[in-house]
């Protein structure tokens, strides 16, 4: 049992969580299962694919999202902002704050503006997976608490890049880390910054590839 977290590539995570199967900003990998929740951080395109959502839900599958993508998705969708909680059988989904300080498409216009995105708290049996989502090193990262695992961007570009990853990592204190959304950076460099300056362990996955833990 426990977590299960396959990277698909790019931003896009399969997690399967006590056998419950979560896909995470569907867009890039192959999809074969079907989704019992889906969770979408916002509305571009490579989070929100609307093709891999067609053919990954079920008529009961629950979809989680900002209001950004209200617009995209067909069918039910439940809406939460930061702060927000969904509460299953044996697990909390919470929605944290993701956004842009630094990165803008023209002045004054951040690529993701606050309130358009959100990150994701997916806790069971006592651990805590946080999917960063596309933000920078905004102040509420540093208000995380007891995650054993984080997903943080790491390209630089609509994102913090690896130095502001691996300080954003440090703030938070998980065992783990994964770097996703790594565009042109070279993730060993993350891997480096954080492993050198703490003892959180890096993990690099390849397209495909799994990460497990109880």
């Amino acid at each position: 049992m426990g977590f299960t977290i396959k990277w698909l590539g790019h931003a896009s995570f399969q997690i399967k969580v006590n056998g419950f199967n979560i896909y995470v900003d569907p867009y890039e990998g192959t999809y074969v299962d079907k989704a019992d929740m889906i969770l979408v951080s916002h509305e571009h395109f490579d989070h929100c694919d609307i093709s891999k959502i067609e053919k990954i839900r079920k008529e009961e599958t629950i979809i989680i999202a900002p209001s950004t993508c209200l617009s995209r998705i067909k069918g039910k969708v439940k809406v939460l902002k930061a702060g927000e909680k969904v509460t299953m059988n044996d697990f909390i989904i919470e929605a944290v704050q993701a956004y842009n300080i630094k990165r803008f498409r023209s002045p004054g216009a951040p690529f993701h503006p606050k309130g358009s995105g959100l990150g994701y708290l997916i806790t069971a049996s006592g651990k805590t997976v946080y999917y960063a989502g596309d933000t920078d090193f905004v102040q509420e990262i540093n208000e995380l608490k007891n995650v054993f695992l984080a997903i943080l961007p790491t390209g630089g570009t609509y994102t913090m890049d690896n130095p502001e990853a691996a300080e954003a990592t440090l703030a938070i204190k998980p065992q783990v880390a994964i770097p996703m959304h790594t565009l042109d950076s070279d993730p060993k460099q993350f891997k480096k910054l954080v492993e050198q300056s703490s003892k959180i362990k890096v993990t690099l996955l390849n397209q495909g590839e799994k990460y497990e833990f109880e």
